[in-house]
Parts: structure tokens; C-alpha cells; sequence
């Protein structure tokens, strides 16, 4: 029979669509990826043009078709043509799956590039969806790896590298303050996690422990003394705001009215107590609960203004810590227009709550300076120096001041330092759940020579709000608690040789085998000659 009904069949207009469906689905599948539609474009595409090709071939030879499926030519040629359209197939479909379900095997010893069993935890427990907004010009590729291994875990999580500069109104939406800021967002709930650099990047236990701490709703209590003549909420409303949006609970607390006899106790959900600028004296038995409260592995931070005694000599003593007495006066501040009484900051410890701060400015009306002494089993860091032409100042006069060299002490002057103390057990708050292989939660106190600069009208100029919010996430402990995540190092292996053993290597890899070699050679030759 012959082919005569495919002869009339308009072959040239059928044959380009085997061309623009193979073009176009390859095209498609290296730009975006091979999903099912380009793979579908792709298949078709070839199948209509091979089946053009053979038909032009039928066409320029015609033959019997009994007989032309019969030669062995045309058997083999139609099996290495479904041979090689299956293969195809089949690298499609390895490639389509390999894009949609992949499987890492980490080898590594130390397991590197895996996230920690809480870590799966955590972000497999999460029900809402949550994202992690990264605020940074350039992508860094292992934070991207780190974020990518969270997002594997559960479709809930995912995660975006915004430009802060490119994008300044979702910059201010979250507050973001510097390049590097990593945010997480829950629904209407948005907590920093921390800045990342080229020297520190995303870490795996402060990610973890915010997902855990937004996942479960927990929020962590900030108690706020009162009683003792403190600034009062309204006065400290922006700094209210500001926690709330880090996700703390403030709580005012009244000592007196808790006490039951001849003792009082911190509530047991106390996170972190203030004490901000007290101008009447704390009774012995809040000072002793105080004490027992920062055993628990708490922390508690106190700003005293100068000419105020709350009592608290007590407590501060057996930290090393004495409040001094005199005003601190510093010419710079007269400069900038805040008044002789208000020294102006730039230099600032090396600790976490001020290791970011580096250059800034932060004031404090009317401050006192801030004595240390080693004691044993605390660690003691400076947090805020005055520059060196302040004094501290015994005497103030209505007809100015000027440093006394026998009475006033000479700048540079702490105004605030960090005290750290290991406690022997861990904190038996009901809201951490039980976890045999969580740190040690530490003692933390941060004291402060003013309370003013925490006011409102005063909070959001230039860094004093920085200071206090660092203050109170270092004295939460949040990225020490709930989970016991380590940054994971790859362990150095290399092998370390004396240059004896490394020339030794050298002339054996040079000389020793390829003379080896042509010792082999000559043996077989001899043998076989």
C-alpha cells in the first residue's frame, strides 16, 4: 500500500509547530525551570519534528510500508530513535523532581551544614506563617543556605533580603536601624533578631530561640519598681512602646502592697527588673528580695540620678559597685547646646549591649559616675565613658563651676556598667519548659548614673533609646535561654608536617614513583624478553 494520503497532507505548515513548541519549551525551562509546561513543550515539540523528519524520508524513498518496518535498517534506527526519546524522558523527569523534592546528605563530622534537632523542632511545630526579612543590599550566601534549611522544614516559613534603601517604607514599618537588621513577622507581631556583617552572620540559636519564643506566644515580663518616687509610666511611655514591639509584657511593681508579713518576693515571671530613678529609700526587706530574685539567674538594671539615696548600697556593694556622689560636668555638652550638666557619650564598651554603638551619641542629664572594684566570681564591663575634659564635680556653685584637682575626679568617667555572676542552678520559672540540656541562666545587673535619659522627649534622640533596649534584651538573657544551640565549627584536620617530612613527600611523589615504576617495567620486560 502506498503512502499516498501523507503526501497530501500539508506537512510544512504542521512542521513548525515541532520547532516553536521544542524552542520555546527549552527556553522556558532554562529561564524559569523545567516544570511540567515546558517539559510537556519540550516532549512535543521533538516528537513532532522527528516525526516530520521520517516522513520526509518515506516521502523522497517511498517503499511498501510492510516492507520498509521489516528491514533491519528501519528496526534498528526506530529502536535507537525511542531509545534516545525515552532517555530524554526520562533525564526530564529526573530533572523536573530533582527541582521539586530535593535531598541533601550532610557528611561533614560536625554536621555544619544541617540545623540542630531543636531546630527542626521548632520550625516544624509552627503553625502561622512566619517571615524573616533581612535588610541588607547584598545577599549573603551562607545566611541564605541557613534560612534556606529552616524553609525545607515547613512551607510556613519563609524568608526575604529587603534593601533598606530600596524599600525605605517596609525600613521604617520595622524600625530598622542599621544595614544588616534581621527581623522576624508574624501576622501583626515583628521582633529583632540581631544585625548581621561580614564578621557576624545569621546565627541558628538566636533565629531558633525567636521562632520558639513567637511560635508559642511566650512573652517575657518586664517589671518596672514603683513605690519609691520612680518615673512613672506616663512618663516613660515610649519606652513602654518600644519593648512592647520587642515583645515584652511591662508590669508595674509595687513591693509593699506584694508583701505578705515581714517579707516580699519578684513574681516568678520577672524577666527583667528596672529600677529607673527612685528618689526615696527601698525598705531592707525589697532590697533583700532583689537579692534573691538576681540568684534566680535574673537581671536587673538600675539608673539613680545624683542627689538620691534609695538604699541600695547593700546590693551594689556585694556586686563591687559604688555610686558616686559628685556631677558629672562636661564642657562639650554646653557646646551642643544640652548644658554644662549633661555629658554627651561617644565612646562605649566592648559588649553586646554597646558593641554596635561605636561613634554615636547618647546624654544624660545630670549623671553621677560609676565606681567598680574587682570582686571575685563577677565579671565587670564598662559600658559608657565621658570624654577626658569631664570632671566629676563636689561642688556646684551658682556662679559656674571648674575642676578642683583635691576634690572633683577627672574624666575620662564610667556612667554605666554590665556585671555578669554564674548561678549554681537553673531558673525555676514556670514558663520554660523543662530542658535538662538548657545553659545556666546567669545573674546580670546593668547600673546606670541617670534615669533621665529614658524619658520621654529624651528616648528616641540620638542613641539613649539604644541603650536601654540593649540593656534590657542582654538582662532577658534571650539568646542564651529555651534551647541549647552551640555555633557549629568544622574541625581543622589538616595535617601539619615538618619541612623535613615535606621535602621527604616531595622526593618520593617526584622521584620515588616514577622510579618505582620503571623498576615494574624493567622486571616485566626482563622476564618476557
Amino acid at each position: 500500500m502506498k503512502l499516498s494520503i501523507l503526501s497530501k497532507f500539508p506537512w510544512s505548515l504542521f512542521f513548525w509547530l515541532g520547532p516553536i513548541l521544542l524552542i520555546a519549551g527549552v527556553t522556558a525551562g532554562l529561564v524559569v525551570s523545567f516544570s511540567p509546561i515546558p517539559l510537556t513543550m519540550t516532549s512535543a515539540g521533538g516528537v513532532i519534528t522527528g516525526a516530520w523528519l521520517i516522513i520526509q524520508a518515506i516521502r523522497l524513498h517511498p517503499v511498501d510500508t510492510l516492507t520498509f518496518w521489516n528491514r533491519r535498517s528501519t528496526q534498528s534506527g526506530a529502536n535507537a530513535l525511542v531509545t534516545i526519546v525515552a532517555l530524554l524522558l526520562v533525564l526530564g523527569m529526573v530533572n523536573f523532581l530533582g527541582t521539586r523534592y530535593t535531598f541533601r546528605l550532610d557528611l561533614t563530622e560536625a554536621q555544619v551544614y544541617s540545623l540542630y534537632p531543636q531546630s527542626q523542632a521548632v520550625v516544624k511545630k509552627l503553625k502561622e506563617p512566619v517571615k524573616v526579612w533581612v535588610f541588607s543590599t547584598a545577599r549573603n550566601s551562607q545566611d541564605e543556605a541557613l534560612l534556606d534549611n529552616y524553609r525545607k522544614q515547613n512551607s510556613a516559613f519563609s524568608f526575604e533580603f529587603a534593601d533598606p534603601q530600596a524599600r525605605p517604607a517596609l525600613a521604617e514599618k520595622f524600625g530598622v536601624k542599621a544595614q544588616g537588621d534581621v527581623y522576624l513577622e508574624s501576622g501583626q507581631r515583628r521582633q529583632y533578631i540581631q544585625t548581621v556583617n561580614p564578621q557576624e552572620r545569621l546565627s541558628e540559636a538566636k533565629l531558633t530561640t525567636t521562632l520558639e519564643q513567637l511560635g508559642s506566644g511566650r512573652q517575657e515580663k518586664v517589671y518596672f519598681l514603683q513605690g519609691h518616687g520612680e518615673h512613672t509610666p506616663q512618663q516613660l511611655s515610649q519606652a513602654y512602646s518600644y519593648l512592647v514591639d520587642k515583645n515584652y509584657t511591662n508590669v508595674p511593681l509595687n513591693l509593699a502592697e506584694l508583701g505578705s508579713g515581714k517579707s516580699v518576693a519578684i513574681p516568678e515571671d520577672a524577666n527583667v527588673v528596672i529600677i529607673a530613678g527612685p528618689k526615696r529609700a527601698l525598705f531592707k526587706t525589697e532590697v533583700d528580695a532583689l537579692k534573691t530574685y538576681l540568684q534566680r539567674g535574673r537581671g536587673l538594671m538600675v539608673m539613680i540620678d545624683p542627689n538620691t539615696n534609695p538604699e541600695l548600697a547593700n546590693l551594689l556593694n556585694e556586686w563591687g559597685v559604688t555610686l558616686d556622689r559628685r556631677l558629672i560636668i562636661d564642657p562639650q555638652g554646653g557646646i551642643v547646646g544640652y548644658g554644662t550638666t549633661v555629658p554627651l557619650v561617644t565612646r562605649y564598651g566592648d559588649h553586646p549591649i554597646t558593641k554596635d554603638l561605636q561613634g554615636g551619641i547618647s546624654f544624660y542629664p545630670q549623671a553621677r559616675p560609676v565606681v567598680t572594684t574587682a570582686t571575685n566570681g563577677i565579671t565587670s564591663s564598662p559600658l559608657l565613658y565621658t570624654n577626658s575634659q569631664s570632671w566629676a564635680e563636689s561642688n556646684i556653685q551658682d556662679n559656674g563651676v571648674q575642676f578642683d584637682q583635691g576634690n572633683d575626679l577627672k574624666g575620662p568617667l564610667t556612667l554605666g556598667v554590665a556585671l555578669e555572676k554564674d548561678v549554681s542552678k537553673p531558673s525555676p520559672s514556670p514558663l520554660a519548659s523543662p530542658n535538662p540540656d538548657a545553659p545556666l541562666l546567669k545573674q546580670r545587673l546593668v547600673v546606670i548614673g541617670n534615669s533621665r535619659f529614658m524619658l520621654d522627649g529624651l528616648f528616641t534622640q540620638q542613641l539613649n533609646g539604644d541603650v536601654f533596649l540593649n540593656s534590657v534584651t542582654w538582662l532577658s538573657q534571650r539568646t542564651e535561654q529555651v534551647l541549647s544551640i552551640r555555633p557549629k565549627e568544622a574541625k581543622d584536620r589538616r595535617i601539619v608536617l615538618s619541612s623535613l617530612r615535606g621535602n621527604m613527600i616531595n622526593v618520593i611523589a617526584l622521584l620515588g614513583l616514577p622510579l618505582l615504576g620503571f623498576l615494574m617495567a624493567g622486571i616485566l620486560w626482563w622476564k618476557r624478553r
